[in-house]
C-alpha cells in the first residue's frame, strides 16, 4: 500500500487526464508482443505485472497520470491476445483465465485493467463477425501489440444502443461521422474502432487508425474514479477507412457469448477493486490503526469486531470470485456450443456474478475508513481511489436489471436481453 511520496513528474512525458496536455498518437510497438503459451502462463504474467504497477497506482490516481509507460509493457506482455484463437496463433484460454487475469490486474490499478476491456471484447466480436480475411488481418495485429481502443457509446443518445454515428459506403471506402464519449483506450490506443449504423440501420465496427484525417480523440475525462482511463471523448469527421476494415456486426441477432464476454470483464474489474481494497484494509489495519478504547486489546487487529468484519468481507470476496469463475466456464460452453439455452445460461451466471461483484467492491470500499480509522482518510494514503474508482465502475450497467433478468430467467422462464451491456 505504502503512501503517496512526492515526485517532480515531467508532463512531457506523463501528460496528465482531462489537461491541456498534448497526447500524440502512441506509436506501434517495434516488436511483436509475447505470444502466452498457456492458462496458468497467463496467471503468471498477470501476477508479475501487477506487482509492478501497484506501486504507483496511488500516485498516478492522484495527479491523474496516464499510464503509458505501463499500458506499454502490458499490452507487449501477451495478455492482450489471450483471447485469440488457437487456429490464428493465439492462447485462446479459457475465460474463466481471462476473468482471473483481469482481476489481478484490477486489485493493483483498476484503471488499467478497464483500458484492456474494450480490446478484449474487440477481439471477441471479431471471432464471432469477422469475415476471414478480418480475422487474420485483426488477430494478427493483436498479436503483434496493437491496441485497440473503442468508439462506442455517445453522450447525448436516448439510450446506450441508440447509436447516432452514420457510416456510409463510397467504393473501396467506407467513411464515418459522429462523435462518442466513455471511449476508454482510445486515447492511447493504435486503432479506434468505431460502432456505426448505416441507412438500412445495420451495425458497423470500423477499425480507424488513431492518427487517421478526422478522427479527434479528446482528453476530456473528468469523472472522480477509474481516473486514469482516459475515457473521454472521439469526434469523427469524415474518418475514410478501406471497407475491408469495415466489420458487420450481427452477433447480437443470434445467440453468442458476445453479450457475457462483455460483461466478465466488467465484473472482473469490480473483483480486482474489491480484493485490492480488503488487502489494503487488512495491511492498514495491521500497521497504523489503533484498537478502539473498549476493545481493551494491544493492537486494532485484535479487536473482535474488526475481524468478524474482515472475516465477512473475505467470505463474500471469495464467493464473488467462485461465481465470476463458474460464469467464464459458462461462457467457454457456450462459446463451443452457442444455442439459445447455452447463452442464456452463460448470460444469466455472468449477470449473478456482476451482483456478487458490485457488491463486495461497493461494500469493501466503504468498509475499508470503518475499520481502518480516520488517519485512513488522510491524503497521503491515497485509499480514497478505491471508493472512487468502485462507486464509478460499477455504474458501467445497472447491476438492479441484473436482479431482474436473473429472476425472470428462473421464475418465469424468460431468455434474457442480447447486447454488449448484459
Amino acid at each position: 500500500m505504502g503512501s503517496i511520496t512526492e515526485t517532480i513528474i515531467d508532463h512531457a512525458v506523463h501528460p496528465r487526464v482531462n489537461s491541456t496536455d498534448p497526447v500524440a498518437a502512441r506509436p506501434r510497438p517495434s516488436k511483436p508482443a509475447h505470444v502466452i503459451a498457456s492458462d496458468a502462463e497467463a496467471i503468471e504474467v498477470a501476477e508479475a505485472l501487477a506487482a509492478r504497477f501497484k506501486p504507483g497506482a496511488a500516485l498516478r490516481d492522484r495527479e491523474g497520470l496516464l499510464p503509458i509507460t505501463e499500458l506499454d509493457d502490458y499490452s507487449q506482455s501477451g495478455l492482450w491476445s489471450i483471447n485469440v484463437p488457437k487456429a490464428y496463433g493465439g492462447p485462446d484460454v479459457s475465460y474463466a483465465t481471462l476473468a482471473k487475469v483481469i482481476a489481478i490486474i484490477a486489485a493493483a490499478d483498476p484503471a488499467i485493467a478497464q483500458i484492456t476491456q474494450n480490446h478484449l471484447a474487440i477481439v471477441a466480436t471479431v471471432d464471432l463477425d469477422g469475415t476471414e480475411e478480418q480475422k487474420n488481418l485483426f488477430f494478427g495485429w493483436a498479436l503483434e501489440g496493437i491496441r485497440f481502443g473503442n468508439a462506442f457509446s455517445e453522450l447525448k443518445s436516448k439510450t446506450v444502443v441508440d447509436f447516432q454515428t452514420r457510416v456510409v459506403h463510397d467504393g473501396d471506402d467506407v467513411v464515418v461521422n459522429g462523435e462518442k464519449f466513455y471511449t476508454t483506450g482510445a486515447l492511447l490506443a493504435h486503432i479506434v474502432p468505431i460502432v456505426a449504423v448505416d441507412e438500412s440501420g445495420q451495425g458497423w465496427l470500423v477499425f480507424a487508425d488513431r492518427e487517421a484525417p478526422g478522427l479527434t480523440v479528446t482528453n476530456n475525462w473528468s469523472s472522480f474514479g477509474q481516473r486514469t482511463t482516459a475515457s473521454g471523448s472521439v469526434k469523427i469527421e469524415n474518418v475514410r477507412v478501406p471497407k475491408e476494415r469495415a466489420l458487420k456486426v450481427t452477433s447480437f441477432d443470434h445467440p453468442t457469448v458476445g453479450g457475457p464476454v462483455s460483461q466478465i470483464i466488467q465484473s472482473a474489474i469490480d473483483a480486482g477493486i474489491a480484493r485490492g481494497t480488503i488487502d489494503d484494509t487488512i495491511e492498514f489495519v495491521t500497521k497504523h490503526s489503533r484498537p478502539w478504547v473498549d476493545s481493551g486489546k494491544e493492537t486494532a487487529g485484535e479487536d473482535l469486531f474488526t475481524i468478524a468484519q474482515i472475516g465477512d468481507l473475505k467470505i463474500k470476496l471469495h464467493a464473488a470470485e467462485a461465481l465470476l469463475e463458474i460464469a467464464g466456464r459458462s461462457i467457454d460452453v457456450a462459446r463451443a456450443n452457442p444455442t439459445l439455452e447455452t447463452v442464456s445460461e452463460a448470460t444469466i451466471k455472468t449477470g449473478e456474478s456482476k451482483v456478487l461483484t458490485t457488491e463486495i467492491a461497493i461494500l469493501s470500499t466503504n468498509k475499508l475508513f470503518e475499520l481502518a480509522g480516520t488517519r485512513s482518510t488522510l491524503a497521503e494514503h491515497g485509499l480514497d481511489r478505491h471508493w472512487r474508482n468502485a462507486r464509478v465502475h460499477t455504474l458501467h450497467d445497472p447491476v438492479r436489471w441484473k436482479f431482474f433478468h436473473v429472476g425472470n430467467y428462473y421464475l418465469n422462464g424468460v431468455h434474457p436481453p442480447r447486447h454488449a451491456w448484459n
